[in-house]
């Protein structure tokens, strides 16, 4: 692997890689998947999104979906996976997750212009991704596909989506942040309070630069792994592929 395609890579990575978050984020948050999982009986959407997710790992305990979660308070974790999964086990809920994500795909990117080129070159950078380390990541990817564009298009992106969490899970480990470190050194308390931290929060004055060094070291990770899978002449059409996506949302 040469310098010039590395550097490309790392362009493509961190052009692509906060469009990849807001589209899961739309998913996630989707008034349309909070009512789909009520009438399939999940009428905490909180719930539904701890089992569905995490039951991307199997039919596991808790405490192996909190360590794959990485930045969420435990007892947070093990309450809303427990109540998530007690609607229907794991397996049904994994599936209907799956089943959340193509159907909001197939209200809200029916109308991208050229989405079988964007679902090819995504699909093909997705399975030749390795996991080693990424196991939401392998989860998802195993997960059932939509036959529609659109809705196998919206389910590539959060697949993506776990890939690069996985992988930022990976260097804030490496850098030395604690998993509420790790967010109150990005997005501050009100987002450690979201994910089920409480007051007193330690001073994380002294350690901000470990969220820029996870960071870096999270894009090159992505790069490397992007240069090995796809060809420099396809590096265009799937960051065209992204934005047109994104824009769609907007």
């Amino acid at each position: 692997m040469n310098t010039v395609d590395t550097t490309a890579a790392l362009a493509v990575i961190r052009s692509t890689s906060t469009p990849i978050h807001d589209i899961g984020t739309a998913m996630y948050l989707s008034p349309d998947v909070m009512g789909w999982a009520a009438e399939w009986g999940w009428t905490n959407p909180f719930a539904f999104y701890f089992a569905g997710r995490g039951a991307m790992l199997g039919d596991v305990s808790a405490d192996i979906v909190h360590s794959a979660f990485g930045w969420f308070e435990a007892t947070a974790v093990r309450t809303m996976y427990g109540e998530g999964i007690a609607v229907a086990g794991a397996a049904t809920a994994a599936a209907r997750m799956a089943e959340a994500h193509a159907l909001w795909g197939q209200m809200h990117l029916k109308d991208v212009e050229g989405l079988d080129e964007i679902v090819a070159v995504t699909q093909d950078l997705v399975d030749g991704l390795d996991g080693c380390a990424l196991p939401l990541f392998v989860g998802w990817r195993a997960a059932a596909r939509d036959d529609s564009a659109a809705g196998r298009a919206a389910q590539l992106m959060q697949v993506l989506r776990e890939w690069r969490g996985g992988i930022h899970l990976v260097a804030t480990t490496a850098v030395g942040l604690a998993p509420v470190e790790a967010i109150l050194t990005n997005e501050g308390e009100g987002q450690a309070k979201f994910f089920g931290w409480s007051e007193p929060f330690p001073d994380c004055t002294g350690i901000k630069h470990k969220h820029d060094e996870a960071e870096e070291m999270t894009d090159k990770l992505s790069a490397s792994a992007l240069s090995r899978v796809l060809s420099p002449d396809r590096y265009s059409d799937f960051e065209r592929g992204v934005t047109r996506l994104r824009a769609a949302i907007a």
